[in-house]
């Protein structure tokens, strides 16, 4: 597999639209590249809009993909069982990791709802990405029953089609405050040299990665160094791409922890 590039743009919704635009024009600044928007049906229960829907089209005309990225983006399943639990969802997610707890039925139920939501736009659909990645058991069975294309982890890409893992290491920046933006500078340099010689290096960029100077320089100037020896690649083409190259076997119905 040729080195590959993907740049993952999260929580696309008309409450972020202006900050994601923003990002989109930003990676464009560097290079003319797709990227794969995940997009939020109901964000916060909020509706989508006519104009938000009509740039969604004009960016899957630019060659961008769209993917499901959770429905609601609030994690409303069963209160936390543990204190590490409690840590995982409420503090590590802010609350945000919608499928985290879900029970295969009611993930089902998402799932599915999400899936029609795109075909009455007429928006081919090829993976799903959870709310920070995490997805409990019932989560892992809905997407058996359900065949999209391909899920990510924090650490792998799954196609699911074929039942392989590609590894690779998320770069994602954490802007919440002051200490968390200025670990995740050198943090994300440090996993950007570590990844640069596998297949695939992702860019997981959030709204918040726009609004500050010093994490839009940080990840503007390591995509410009990546592309360098990088192929650029949406998230559907590098999961095919990693199934036609004979990623890692990975068994579905045993998963890894979901929050790697």
């Amino acid at each position: 597999m040729t080195r590959a590039i993907t740049v993952v743009l999260h929580d696309v919704a008309p409450a972020t639209w202006p900050a994601v635009e923003r990002l989109r024009r930003c990676v464009r600044a560097v290079a003319p590249m797709p990227v794969t928007q995940l997009v939020v049906p109901r964000y916060h229960g909020q509706p989508h809009s006519g104009a938000f829907d009509r740039w969604l089209d004009e960016s899957l005309g630019m060659g961008d993909e769209l993917a499901l990225h959770g429905y609601t983006h609030q994690d409303d399943g069963a209160p936390p069982s543990s204190a590490v639990e409690r840590l995982r969802r409420r503090w590590y997610t802010a609350g945000e990791g919608e499928f985290a707890a879900l029970g295969a039925e009611e993930a089902l139920r998402r799932l599915r709802a999400g899936r029609q939501w795109f075909e009455r736009r007429r928006w081919p659909l090829y993976g799903f990405v959870a709310p920070a990645w995490l997805m409990s058991a019932g989560t892992w069975s809905a997407l058996r029953e359900e065949r999209f294309h391909y899920t990510c982890t924090l650490s792998s890409v799954v196609d699911l089609t074929a039942g392989v893992r590609l590894h690779s290491q998320s770069l994602v920046w954490s802007t919440r405050s002051a200490w968390r933006r200025g670990m995740s500078r050198p943090w994300n340099a440090a996993v950007a040299m570590l990844e640069r010689r596998r297949p695939l290096l992702r860019f997981e960029l959030h709204p918040g990665d726009v609004e500050h100077d010093a994490i839009r320089a940080s990840w503007m100037r390591l995509l410009e160094r990546a592309l360098e020896d990088h192929e650029p690649l949406t998230m559907a083409q590098a999961a095919d791409s990693a199934r036609r190259n004979g990623g890692a076997p990975f068994n579905t119905a045993t998963p890894a922890p979901h929050w790697r």
